[in-house]
């Protein structure tokens, strides 16, 4: 689990590159051909990690209802994401990765909800969430790898 949550943390240090590099603006642009924009990727890869690895145990995890339902999975940007949503989530990008590892270091995790994803993705287990979650995390960097080319 030591490298995975490696993985896990070098990928989050990645995403918080994009505050660094593009304005709010830019952020929430969102270029011809595309459904969504960087802004949204962001927002989507903390919600589903919440998603997969917290409400996956049964568990509440750490962020609010209104973000869980304006992220998740079938969902898309309906508005421009203003200045103080747009911190929250890059608060969030790093601030609920030392929780998550305590959480699952103190064993809170004791019963997974057996599922297949909607990518085919076969979790049975908190690891296997772990590990579903880090593919996810690096199928949306790609997409905002692409984004990028276009805001």
């Amino acid at each position: 689990m030591e490298a995975l949550f490696k993985a896990w943390k070098t990928s989050r240090k990645l995403l918080l590159d994009f505050y660094d590099r593009y304005s709010l603006e830019q952020l929430n642009k969102i270029p011809g051909g595309f459904n969504n924009n960087l802004i949204w990727n962001i927002g989507h890869i903390i919600v589903t990690q919440q998603k997969l690895i917290y409400k996956g145990s049964n568990l509440s995890g750490y962020i609010s209802d209104d973000l869980l339902a304006k992220y998740q999975s079938g969902t898309k940007p309906d508005a421009f994401v203003p200045q103080k949503e747009a911190d929250e989530l890059k608060t969030l990008l790093t601030s609920l990765i030392e929780p998550t590892i305590d959480d699952f270091l103190k064993g809170i995790f004791i019963n997974y909800n057996e599922r297949t994803t909607g990518t085919g993705f076969h979790l049975a287990s908190i690891n296997d969430a772990f590990e579903c979650n880090n593919y996810h995390e690096g199928l949306h960097l790609g997409y905002m790898m692409s984004i990028k080319k276009f805001v």
